[in-house]
């Protein structure tokens, strides 16, 4: 786990941006405890953004690659992706970026 400081919600979003395109999601299907859970359904990687107050949000990137911006703490509530963006323009827009 790393945490770092941010002067603005933009930096922020690049830092987690960077972090997160790293992550080598391999796509292979799991089996625990008997049952198997496709790439898709595996959150192999999760990045948060706290900002004043109570604001939070974050992209879990999947185990096929893909990635989804979501809302909150402890329920967390998707965020839908209009034309054109990404997970992580996705949040900047509902975080205010």
């Amino acid at each position: 786990m790393q945490r770092a400081d941010h002067a603005d919600l933009f930096s922020a979003l690049l830092a987690l941006r960077e972090q997160l395109s790293a992550v080598d999601a391999d796509g292979e299907t799991r089996t625990v405890f008997q049952r198997e859970y496709a790439p898709v359904a595996q959150v192999v990687a999760r990045g948060e953004i706290r900002g004043p107050g109570r604001t939070r949000g974050g992209v879990d990137v999947r185990g096929d690659g893909s990635a989804e911006a979501w809302t909150g703490r402890v329920r967390r509530q998707l965020v839908a992706q209009e034309d054109g963006e990404d997970a992580y323009a996705a949040l900047a827009r509902v975080l205010g970026g």
